[in-house]
């Protein structure tokens, strides 16, 4: 008697529309993304992430239609590759100026997209993000964003601060308001601030939806202080620490710090972290 031969059982992807090779390319560790350069009217915020990249991190971890929040979107780079990616999305940013050059931009970006992001949410929530469970939110698929590299803006000996500085119509810091993390100075405290941002937004998500935290560690007064380790260990008592992926960036020009004194490196990496809500 013949044997009959086992029907091969076609892969159903639940995650995302990408294809098989684009999901094996994207499950790399590690990847270069050098961004683009900035626009003028974005220009203006300190530590402005790129479109392109959280598009592409959009577009892995949910499905056109679905919904995406930052709960610190800043200028709005999050909302705009929303957009680009056919996703609603929501931003919550702190500081009424970004806000409304947010809804500018994602303004302007609709006009372009045309009638592919006429049906699609991309809203600007002008509050703190420490409320946000109690914001009038649908059920959120998927979290990317940035936090403050705790107050490093206001290192005086930073290159690119220096440069800032000498352009009047540019930001130093991301406000002065005192809810804002950038301008917490005692580090166990910013911690515990930012954790419960990330961990209040818990009631907002649905069950298995990720959240992509993008961070590297800080360097002040000749000491580390490991910030995306130690998010990754106190948040992960909230949300499954899932994995990693580490942008590397290879188009800044090297700087000799401690040469011929000590060993202090040109940081130029940052730490993709994935949580994951298990209910």
């Amino acid at each position: 008697m013949s044997k009959t031969k086992p029907t091969k059982r076609k892969l159903i992807n639940k995650m995302n529309d990408l294809s098989n090779r684009d999901w094996l390319k994207f499950q790399k560790s590690w990847f270069v993304h050098n961004p683009p350069p900035r626009r003028k009217d974005v220009l203006r915020h300190p530590a402005k992430f790129p479109e392109t990249l959280v598009q592409e991190f959009i577009e892995f971890f949910t499905k056109a239609g679905q919904n995406v929040l930052d709960p610190m979107v800043g200028t709005g780079s999050t909302l705009v590759a929303a957009l680009r990616s056919g996703r609603n999305s929501y931003g919550i940013e702190l500081n009424p100026e970004y806000a409304r050059i947010a809804q500018d931009v994602v303004g302007e970006e609709r006009v372009s997209l045309g009638k592919d992001a006429h049906n699609l949410v991309a809203e600007v929530i002008n509050a703190n993000a420490k409320g946000a469970a109690g914001f009038d939110l649908p059920l959120i698929d998927y979290v990317i964003t940035s936090p403050p590299y705790w107050n490093m803006l206001k290192a005086r000996g930073a290159e690119t601060q220096k440069k800032r500085r000498a352009a009047p119509d540019l930001d130093i810091t991301y406000s002065d308001d005192p809810e804002d993390l950038g301008n917490m100075d005692d580090y166990e405290n910013f911690m515990q601030n930012l954790v419960a941002i990330y961990a209040g937004l818990k009631p907002l998500l649905r069950e298995r939806a990720y959240l992509t935290i993008i961070v590297k560690n800080v360097k002040k007064g000749g000491v580390i202080y490991p910030l995306a380790w130690d998010l990754a260990r106190q948040l992960g008592e909230t949300y499954t620490l899932k994995d990693e992926k580490i942008w590397c960036q290879d188009n800044i020009r090297l700087a000799p710090y401690g040469m011929g004194n000590a060993w202090v490196s040109n940081t130029f990496h940052h730490y993709c972290l994935q949580f994951r809500n298990e209910g």
